[in-house]
């Protein structure tokens, strides 16, 4: 696949979402199971799949993102590999942002037309999945497709989240319709025996296309439309042969907090539906990291993460990210607490506890129930979050609620004794 394809990895807009997280980092570079990005996702699934030119759309937020592919994806000298970031510019014949998913990729198709290529493979950056692009490719191949579309089945209360379609009997699409809110019956599809016992019987975009590099350019040239989901695939499927290729393996779209929360979560499952523990390893940067220490803590349905420093009394059912510090007595149930990116030495300690103010991370006898914790917090002595009665969504400067789950922010300094 390495001649015949480029992937363009969809960076997403504002990501609100998914706010704060997405305060200061784009969506793509929120960091997922303790130590990976969110983008690491669809690049390892290229790289597993022979694809190995593949570019990063973005225009919120990069920094951290570029900073975290720079310092990742690694290639040999003599190989044509890359993963390259492609950020929003202003050029002489485009002065706008991006203002959709298509009109991203139209302003970038100028980078693509330097390489050799027959199909450009389209992908999100906030998805959760582990598919072999190879064999979607060769069913676009062997269907003599000009654009295929990878999807899911799902039941009828997740239809009205996503784009909804039906098939001939070749695998071609006949119809499209963007997230319907009712009167969907008619739009159920022959599915298998599986999914069908789940009710999972309508036919649905998981935002993963395959473009012919001809119909591609001829789509998007000379003409204002934005979105692949709304415009493109819609007006392309009476001229075009457009395929559905099915996937039913474990996808999901973790684009708002409560769906990040529970995929996260999901892993620490005995046997999670997303497998960490595959032959086909996620790649993400490689941290030189001492393992961690763990002191006097019961710990059930936990992931641990490399660098901590563990004193807690006890942990369920939890993602503890990367130089993570927890002190003793603390209770830590249902979170996802993502780490921290250095840690303070010895005299900042120090000098914290003369001062009486937290030290980054989460200091003693705490007790945190249903919360993520952003990168960097400073959580002092005798904190507890989220166990009493039900909390109001809302922002509330150090932290939001949403659903239930509070989220502590980035750098957030959470004084001792403080009650959320």
């Amino acid at each position: 696949m390495t001649s015949k394809v480029i992937s363009i990895v969809l960076g997403g807009g504002q990501g609100s979402r998914l706010s704060p997280l997405t305060a200061t980092r784009s969506k793509p570079a929120v960091p997922i199971a303790g130590k990976y990005r969110l983008v690491d996702i669809p690049i390892s699934n290229c790289l597993h799949s022979g694809i190995t030119r593949i570019y990063v759309l973005t225009q919120f937020n990069s920094a951290s993102l570029n900073k975290h592919i720079k310092n990742t994806y690694h290639f040999s000298s003599f190989s044509d590999a890359f993963v390259d970031i492609l950020a929003a510019e202003q050029t002489p014949s485009s002065v706008a942002w991006f203002q959709g998913t298509a009109d991203a990729v139209r302003q970038s198709l100028h980078h693509l037309a330097v390489h050799e290529f027959e199909y450009v493979l389209i992908l999100s950056g906030d998805q959760l999945y582990q598919m072999d692009f190879e064999d979607m490719i060769n069913h676009h191949i062997e269907t003599n497709a000009e654009i295929s579309i990878a999807t899911i089945p799902v039941d009828a209360a997740d239809v009205p989240g996503f784009g909804i379609l039906k098939t001939d009997e070749n695998n071609m699409i006949t119809s499209f319709i963007e997230k319907p809110k009712s009167n969907f019956e008619s739009w159920a599809s022959e599915v298998s025996p599986e999914m069908q016992a789940e009710g999972r019987v309508y036919l649905a975009s998981m935002g993963i296309y395959i473009f012919n590099r001809k119909l591609l350019y001829e789509l998007l040239e000379g003409n204002e439309r934005t979105d692949f989901g709304k415009e493109i695939i819609p007006q392309s499927i009476e001229g075009h042969r457009v395929a559905s290729y099915q996937y039913e393996g474990y996808w999901t779209d973790i684009g708002t907090i409560p769906s990040f929360f529970e995929a996260n979560l999901g892993l620490t499952d005995n046997i999670p539906k997303f497998n960490l523990f595959d032959k086909n390893p996620i790649y993400t940067r490689a941290r030189m990291l001492p393992p961690s220490k763990i002191s006097g803590t019961l710990m059930e349905k936990s992931i641990v993460a490399d660098g901590c420093i563990i004193n807690a009394k006890q942990i369920t059912h939890s993602i503890i990210g990367i130089r993570t510090r927890i002190g003793v007595n603390t209770i830590i149930e249902n979170c996802y607490v993502m780490g921290s990116d250095n840690y303070q030495t010895l005299e900042e300690i120090a000098e914290s506890k003369e001062s009486g103010s937290p030290i980054m991370g989460i200091g003693d006898n705490c007790h945190i129930l249903n919360a993520i914790i952003d990168k960097n917090t400073y959580i002092g002595d005798n904190v507890t979050i989220n166990c009493g009665e039900k909390l109001e969504d809302g922002d509330y400067g150090t932290h939001t609620v949403q659903d239930g789950i509070v989220v502590v922010k980035k750098r957030a300094i959470i004084p001792s004794g403080t009650v959320i």
